[in-house]
C-alpha cells in the first residue's frame, strides 16, 4: 500500500472511531503481522499491524549469549534505516537457557548496556509447540526455526518473508545489508 493510501486509510478510520480505525488498519495488514504482543517495558499490548508497509526484521534475543553484542548492531541498523522504513522487532526468549530475567530486568539490561530503542516484546518462546504465534508462522512460511539466539527473519514491505539468517549473520554483514537495502528500495505495495 502506498504511504498516501495507508495514511488515507488510517485517517478515514480514525474519523470513524477507534473500533473502525483498528478494523481498517488490520484490513490493510499482511497476515504475517496480524499479531498482538505485550511490549517488554510495560507489557501493554502492541499490534504488529502498525508495521504494515515497512521492511521488518524480527530477531529472537537473549541477554546472556555470545551473540548478545549484536544488540548494538541491531540498534545501529534501526537508527540508520528507520526513516527509510525499517522496523527492527526484538523478541527475548529463554528457549536456549540464556534469558532468565524478568521482562523489566531484560528491558533495563537492553537499554543500559546497549541503548536499545527499537521495539522489544515480552519474553516468549520462539520454537517448538509453545512458540509465540508470529514465530510459529515464520517457521512455517520460511521452513526454518531459530537454531539459537539472534536468529533473524527479514520481511519485505509486501509482508512476505524474504529470508532467514542464522545467529552467525551479524547486523553489519555485507550480504545481509545488501538484501536489507534492496528491500528498503522496493516500493510500498497497495
Amino acid at each position: 500500500m502506498h504511504s498516501r493510501s495507508l495514511l488515507f486509510t488510517i485517517l478515514t478510520a480514525a474519523a470513524l472511531g477507534p473500533a473502525a480505525a483498528l478494523a481498517q488498519t488490520e484490513a490493510a495488514c499482511p497476515p504475517i503481522l496480524h499479531h498482538t504482543f505485550p511490549r517488554l517495558q510495560d507489557e501493554k499490548p502492541q499490534n504488529l499491524c502498525q508495521y504494515s508497509g515497512k521492511v521488518v526484521l524480527v530477531v529472537n534475543t537473549a541477554s546472556f549469549c555470545g551473540f548478545t553484542p549484536q544488540y548494538k548492531g541491531l540498534e545501529a541498523l534501526d537508527s540508520k534505516y528507520r526513516a527509510r522504513g525499517l522496523a527492527v522487532l526484538g523478541f527475548p526468549s529463554n528457549d536456549f537457557a540464556q534469558e532468565t530475567g524478568s521482562n523489566k530486568e531484560i528491558a533495563d539490561f537492553c537499554e543500559s548496556t546497549f541503548g536499545v530503542k527499537f521495539p522489544m516484546f515480552a519474553k516468549s518462546s520462539v520454537r517448538g509447540p509453545d512458540a509465540n504465534p508470529l514465530f510459529k508462522e515464520l517457521a512455517q512460511v520460511s521452513g526454518t526455526t531459530p537454531k539459537w539466539n539472534f536468529y533473524k527473519y527479514l520481511i519485505g514491505r509486501d509482508g512476505k518473508v524474504v529470508e532467514s539468517y542464522s545467529s552467525m549473520t551479524t547486523p553489519d554483514s555485507k550480504d545481509f545489508v545488501r538484501e536489507l537495502e534492496k528491500q528498503l528500495a522496493a516500493p510500498q505495495v497497495q
